[in-house]
């Protein structure tokens, strides 16, 4: 990497909206209508942006927004970051680093326990201490052969209603469902502006969004072309829900394959009487978290066995890392700095990975990222596991 030292870091100006959109537009080969960019600075105000300048241009861009994100058993406030592009000719030169130093001085000084962000690449934010919290499975369905199990639930109650209609029950379930699930944030008004304007850019080639409404879920979805249905977002807070807008889904006629994003453990496999007919045709991360405050987020967050041990965490970025005795009793945990020989190590990617219990210890003891014996290696991972998958509620 080469320096560039003409690039200086500073807050982003009104007079700067057109360069950033030029630099956004052009890193990301996608182009925004006007209305659309009216909701993204409505959640992320310019006056919480950074530039990075060089020869009079802007040369690098990120925003941020204040977020609450569910946490096992808990809310806690933390700062969505967004809008992070280098242009392309200053890339590789240290420009990405001086934005995410400034920024995270200013998350830090905020004294909020958690940094949040949707990565593009997943190479790029491990080294500034962000771990992949919430993934997701990427699955096709042939609804002609979809059979549901004759012990399946069958509640009914789903009906087919217009996306205007259905917003106020979408809110209310929303919000119900993210107070309980692990990487989902309350949604603001521009965020919810945002999914119901529906951009062309974000449809892929497909049609209007059309809304299935259960009291207990929902699903947005849009057809691609005579074949195929895309399941935008699903919702559910009961079995029978999910069940049910399943059903309702699969007696779609004319299209044949549904496509959709399902956390890990997602039971619609084991309502069909082939469970191979869900088919993963992908697998990815949703959201990333660094933990800015260890023992903030730690003893936040509701825990599923007890736990004694002493953590030494590294943080090569900035400062959060350290040594820390961890006591979690009654799923309850307390945390603090402790001169004590540490039982585990581990980075601070780590600990944002398997923070929200979406990984397990084990899998990245094997890789040699999380350092302890067998039997602290285990007891960490019970404490840790949640009985909810960890799902991003809205992307940003």
């Amino acid at each position: 990497m080469t320096p560039h030292p003409a690039a200086r870091v500073r807050p982003a100006e009104k007079a700067d909206l057109a360069a950033i959109r030029l630099l956004i537009e052009t890193a990301f080969g996608t182009r925004f209508d006007p209305a659309e960019l009216e909701h993204i600075w409505a959640l992320f105000p310019v006056d919480r942006a950074l530039v990075a300048e060089a020869d009079g241009r802007v040369v690098g861009h990120t925003h941020s927004g204040p977020m609450t994100i569910t946490v096992p058993g808990a809310e806690l406030p933390a700062i969505g970051i967004s809008g992070v592009a280098v242009a392309a000719p200053q890339r590789r030169r240290g420009v990405l680093r001086a934005l995410c130093l400034e920024q995270h001085r200013q998350i830090a000084a905020e004294g909020v326990p958690l940094a949040a962000l949707t990565a593009s690449e997943g190479g790029i934010y491990g080294r500034f201490g962000y771990g992949p919290s919430a993934r997701e499975n990427r699955i096709r369905l042939d609804r002609r052969f979809a059979r549901f199990l004759p012990t399946a639930p069958d509640p009914g109650g789903v009906r087919q209603v217009s996306v205007p209609e259905a917003e106020p029950e979408l809110r209310r379930i929303y919000e119900a469902w993210r107070r309980v699930t692990p990487g989902a944030q309350q949604r603001p008004d521009a965020a919810w502006a945002l999914r119901f304007a529906d951009p062309v850019r974000m449809r892929g080639g497909g049609g209007d969004l059309f809304a299935f409404l259960h009291p207990g879920g929902y699903a947005l979805y849009r057809h691609h072309g005579d074949q195929s249905i895309e399941i935008k977002e699903m919702r559910t807070l009961t079995a029978e829900a999910h069940a049910a807008l399943w059903r309702a889904l699969c007696g779609r006629d004319l299209s044949h394959d549904l496509v959709a994003g399902l956390p890990a453990d997602d039971p619609l496999p084991y309502l069909l009487t082939d469970p191979r007919q869900v088919r993963t045709v992908g697998s990815y991360d949703t959201l990333w978290l660094r933990i800015m405050d260890v023992p903030a987020a730690l003893t936040a967050r509701r825990y599923d066995a007890d736990l004694e041990t002493v953590v030494a965490v590294d943080d090569p970025f900035l400062d959060a890392g350290g040594t820390f005795a961890l006591r979690i009793s009654g799923g309850v945990a307390e945390c603090a700095p402790t001169t004590a020989e540490p039982e585990l190590s581990m980075g601070l990617d780590v600990l944002g990975a398997i923070y929200l219990g979406a990984h397990p210890a084990r899998a990245f003891a094997a890789a040699g990222r999380l350092l302890g014996a067998p039997g602290a290696l285990r007891a960490l991972e019970r404490a840790f596991a949640w009985p909810r998958d960890a799902v991003l509620g809205w992307g940003f």
